[in-house]
């Protein structure tokens, strides 16, 4: 008769806990929700290559950037593009439909730079010092 009787009593005392649980009576034990990890803002500025349009393929263009941002080219366009810039050896590499380029620094200052594949394509973009900020290393 003992075990009928431990069977009744575990039942009531689980039927209990379920419905503290559902009426949101908490563990007093529990930790509480954890708080989402910040995410740490990007420092890469995109820049989009639009389309075989003269000066305005690519968006912004000007490009306003801060020396701390490397400069990211991502290909919005149909066909494959290749950035250079004109005064530099900063060249992307070939950019296939829907790709990103790798992030290049540059240091202050305009820089003008269009598409190898497509010469009438052209851009710029103005860096400016950002206060208290060294030069990236291998920046141009």
């Amino acid at each position: 008769m003992t075990r009928p009787k431990s069977i009744w009593l575990n039942t009531i005392v689980l039927a209990a806990g379920i419905a503290a649980a559902d009426c949101g009576i908490s563990d007093p034990y529990a930790t509480g929700p954890v708080a989402p990890t910040p995410t740490a803002p990007s420092t890469n500025f995109v820049i989009d290559v639009a389309e075989i349009n003269g000066p305005y393929s690519f968006y912004p263009s000007p490009a306003p950037a801060r020396s701390e941002q490397a400069i990211v080219w991502r290909n919005s366009d149909k066909v494959t593009h290749r950035v250079v810039f004109d005064d530099m050896p900063v060249d992307t590499g070939t950019l296939a439909p829907g790709t990103l380029s790798q992030p290049i620094r540059v240091g202050p200052g305009n820089w003008a730079y269009h598409c190898a594949i497509h010469p009438s394509m052209v851009g710029s973009v103005m860096v400016t010092a950002s206060a208290g900020t060294a030069p990236a290393p291998g920046s141009y």
